[in-house]
């Protein structure tokens, strides 16, 4: 599903129209990213949690060279799927 199948889909169950559909999605985005931006956590119940880690500085190897390379440290946001949403994938 891509962001225009997500707004349809929205709308549809919500009984909104694309337009209002797409501005609460990507409201809802924005504020995700905001909170995520400033070191929070992100919990939806049911749904899951985003969060936001340090990856360390480590070595890697240039797999075209085989020489090493330093891949320096870095934030990525990691999810957690929450306990509703795990067991309605199985």
């Amino acid at each position: 599903m891509n962001k225009t199948e997500l707004v349809n889909a929205i709308a549809a169950k919500a009984a909104l129209t694309k337009v209002d559909a797409k501005k609460a999605l990507e409201a809802a985005i924005e504020a995700v990213s905001e909170d995520l931006k400033a070191g929070n956590k992100v919990a939806l119940l049911g749904f899951g949690t985003f969060a936001v880690t340090e990856r360390p500085e480590r070595q890697g190897v240039n797999p075209a060279t085989g020489a090493k390379i330093k891949i320096a440290a870095k934030k990525v946001v990691k999810f957690k799927a929450g306990a509703e949403l795990a067991d309605a994938v199985k």
